[in-house]
């Protein structure tokens, strides 16, 4: 299979690239450089799309770059690297004369309202409600295939949490405090913290571009009458907070957790509507997912926090 991963140079976007050479799969990245292996943003426009039976969209910018201040300007970038890179994909699919038989975007659990109590699969009802909540709606929306051309494609969104791992993502800012001894929970702790190791992550998405005869993935989950698109919750199976995290990884770096950042200090330091993704979470469960039979290598904190920290 040849599949086309747009933001394929990231965290997630690497590991996914090796997950699917070690299948026997053909890689071709959509990158803003050029290079061996890649294509770029204009080069979809002009071109448009590579022989691929898959595509993918991971591309966007960092939530949590730590260089960038939460301003208007931030924000407009965070909706134009999702949405504008997620429609060139889909354009360039809907005008192939070949196109692919799977089309697969990862967005985020943010479209989930906060809670400590409720508990969401992807049957779950939702609508907007912040800022974050509204980019999910409109980027996904921006991934849906005009319906003359949907009929062979299987569309495919996977909502990610808090993706784990040992080369990037949030690990990478949040190990050197805990190293230090001055790790803590984020305001309360007791705000869940739906999380995803970033081999079962690829794993998932791999499992999503199959096409739907692969009798070995089992049932397939179902699209709903308003969207062709189906979902997956791309969360570990177990349900975990701040706290239960922060006390983890602390006994595995064999270190002290006793530092708890304030809430007002984390809004202070990241603005309060990107804080709340630290401070507020979501109980969300992968219902779909297990359903077909997929097997996490990670389906608790223990193990994989063991694997990123190497013990």
């Amino acid at each position: 299979m040849r599949v086309l991963i747009g933001g394929g140079s990231g965290f997630v976007g690497r590991e996914l690239s090796r997950l699917l050479r070690v299948k026997g799969h053909e890689v071709t990245v959509i990158s803003r450089q050029p290079g061996p292996g890649k294509i770029t943003w204009g080069e979809l426009e002009s071109q448009g799309l590579p022989p691929c039976e898959g595509a993918v969209n991971l591309a966007g910018e960092n939530l949590m770059n730590p260089l960038r201040w939460w301003n208007e300007s931030f924000k407009k970038d965070l909706f134009s690297s999702r949405i504008d890179t997620t429609k060139s994909m889909a354009r360039a699919i809907a005008a192939s004369s070949s196109p692919p038989h799977s089309w697969v975007l990862v967005s985020g659990v943010a479209c989930y309202k906060p809670s400590l109590t409720d508990v969401y699969t992807e049957d779950s009802e939702w609508t907007p409600f912040d800022i974050l909540s509204k980019l999910v709606k409109e980027w996904e929306a921006s991934a849906l295939l005009p319906e003359n051309v949907t009929n062979d494609i299987k569309q495919v969104v996977i909502r990610s949490g808090v993706v784990l791992g040992r080369d990037g993502g949030a690990m990478k800012q949040m190990l050197p405090p805990f190293w230090l001894g001055l790790g803590g929970t984020l305001g309360s702790g007791s705000q869940p913290f739906p999380w995803i190791h970033v081999s079962d992550l690829a794993g998932i998405i791999a499992h999503a571009l199959e096409p739907n005869d692969q009798e070995s993935l089992g049932p397939e989950p179902l699209a709903t009458p308003s969207s062709p698109q189906q979902v997956f919750n791309g969360v570990a199976p177990a349900l975990n907070t701040n706290l239960e995290f922060t006390k983890e990884l602390g006994r595995i770096l064999n270190r002290p957790t006793i530092f708890p950042m304030p809430g007002f200090v984390v809004n202070a330091a990241m603005g309060s509507e990107r804080a709340s993704v630290l401070l507020e979470g979501q109980n969300v469960v992968p219902k779909r997912i297990q359903e077909t039979g997929f097997e996490y290598k990670y389906p608790d904190l223990n193990l994989a926090l063991k694997e990123i920290i190497g013990s």
